[in-house]
């Protein structure tokens, strides 16, 4: 019993210690004074060593693969052929250059203006085990192209694994910086806030040429890991001054998700699970108010989580829904009014968004007493709460978003606007890291880590080492 009570005098003084310190910092978050090195902010010339067609006659392009279903057991793999369809034909297997299996998907092509894509393929390779390197072999003959990859763990709760967090990254210079940090940082499967080519800021047949240029700009990393894509703004590309209306065209042609598997109606919302993760994809430019295709959809994929299995709750959106940069700042108030209290309610652990330009992490906050007609004005500590994080920083030609707002919210814990990424490293069921990587810095330095508890899991651990004590 003595010990019992020693360790429940600690607990409540590391409680009020925890308390103090978070009251602390919440007045008075860190606004980085790093001062960045100036690289050219425009793309990359096509003739570029990096944006390169390969070699031969037809041979596939723009390889990028993402999760083909729900628990990742299979994979979508993506590419383009630029003369002909050629085949869609996959072959792969557990050993290089040995195919024991083959896979066949379907290929499609669209205009945008008077601009005519390639043929596009999608071939879906499921029925895949766990923890495996697969070795895969597209398009034909001397222009056939071997590329792998390497499924994730089991879906357990004690599974590690590391994503990448990326997020409206375009094609410059900064972009390639950016690129290539990642790719070194050991991540396993990026998370793609949205924004992806930003062809949309060229015109006529450009447009499509520089959605090209991505897609082979990407592949260096999207043919060997699966990226899971969110659309942005810079995806709709309506401009009917040219006869094009159909929202997101390119980005659906070119780009599959898994919104089957996880019983989702429209390709642009839909979940999947990896490792720990249960992670949850949105629209920010899709209707989500009541009653709506992704309200109904939202409302069941969280009733689906299962705790127990992936203790990790993570949402990818493009429009951050809290954010204190003048640029764009309470773009996501109506997702806000409509999700926040879910958000709480299913204690989501990370909602990681684009489109400002810069990087920033709040603490644990809701402002879920909010309306038009309350008094509750400000965001106010909330254990429940996700931590937001805006991650818009890959490195487009439009350039940083400088402007912070002052003083810092108090909601607001670190910011800086630097070109980066970001890397969540879950350890277990109970401890994940979170990075951001600044592309000045080398492999090893963070400009920003922090280590969070799994508030499902602690607790129950903490309650579950109390009643032993106490016994």
């Amino acid at each position: 019993m003595a010990f019992g009570l020693w360790f429940t005098l600690f607990e409540l003084l590391l409680k009020l210690f925890l308390i103090l310190a978070f009251v602390k910092k919440g007045s008075a978050g860190i606004t980085s004074t790093f001062t960045r090195t100036k690289w050219q902010s425009f793309d990359i010339p096509l003739d570029h060593k990096v944006l390169a067609i390969p070699n031969g006659y037809n041979a596939p392009q723009q390889v990028h693969i993402t999760q083909g279903d729900y628990d990742g057991k299979a994979v979508m793999i993506s590419w383009v052929t630029a003369d002909k369809p050629g085949s869609s034909r996959v072959q792969y297997g557990t050993s290089e250059k040995k195919y024991d299996f083959k896979a066949d998907g379907t290929v499609a092509n669209y205009t945008f203006y008077n601009y005519k894509s390639g043929y596009i393929h999608h071939c879906l390779v499921d029925g895949l085990e766990y923890e495996t390197k697969y070795y895969y072999k597209i398009g034909e003959g001397h222009s056939s192209r071997e590329f792998w990859f390497q499924t994730p763990p089991k879906i357990d709760p004690d599974s590690p694994f590391t994503f990448g967090i990326i997020g409206d990254l375009g094609q410059t210079y900064n972009s390639l910086s950016t690129l290539e940090h990642y790719m070194q940082s050991g991540g396993q499967t990026v998370l793609f806030l949205g924004d992806l080519s930003y062809a949309d800021r060229y015109q006529y047949n450009d447009v499509g040429i520089r959605w090209d240029s991505w897609g082979r700009f990407i592949e260096r990393s999207a043919a060997y890991q699966p990226w899971i894509w969110s659309a942005g703004n810079h995806e709709i590309e309506y401009m009917p001054d040219v006869g094009e209306v159909l929202p997101f065209k390119s980005f659906l042609h070119r780009f599959s998700t898994p919104h089957l598997a996880s019983r989702s109606n429209n390709p642009l919302w839909y979940a999947i699970r990896q490792a720990s993760a249960h992670i949850i994809v949105l629209s920010s430019y899709s209707p989500h108010v009541k009653y709506t295709p992704q309200w109904l959809w939202l409302r069941d994929e969280l009733k689906r989580v299962d705790r127990k299995k992936t203790p990790w709750l993570i949402i990818l959106m493009h429009v951050p829904i809290y954010n204190s940069n003048q640029a764009h700042f309470m773009e996501g108030e109506s997702m806000r009014a409509v999700f926040e209290r879910w958000f709480v309610r299913h204690r989501v652990d990370f909602i990681f968004a684009g489109h400002v330009h810069a990087y920033e992490r709040s603490y644990r906050i809701s402002n879920i007493r909010y309306n038009v007609s309350s008094g509750y004005r400000y965001p106010v500590p909330n254990k429940s709460a996700p931590v937001y994080v805006t991650v818009g920083d890959g490195g487009n030609q439009e350039g940083l978003a400088g402007r912070f707002r002052d003083p810092q919210p108090e909601y607001s814990a670190f910011r800086e606007a630097s070109y980066g990424h970001s890397t969540l490293e879950l350890k277990n069921r109970t401890h994940a890291f979170l990075n951001w990587h600044r592309n000045e810095d080398g492999q090893k330095v963070h400009a920003d880590s922090v280590i969070f508890l799994n508030r499902h899991w602690a607790s129950n651990l903490r309650r579950r080492r109390l009643k032993k004590d106490d016994f």
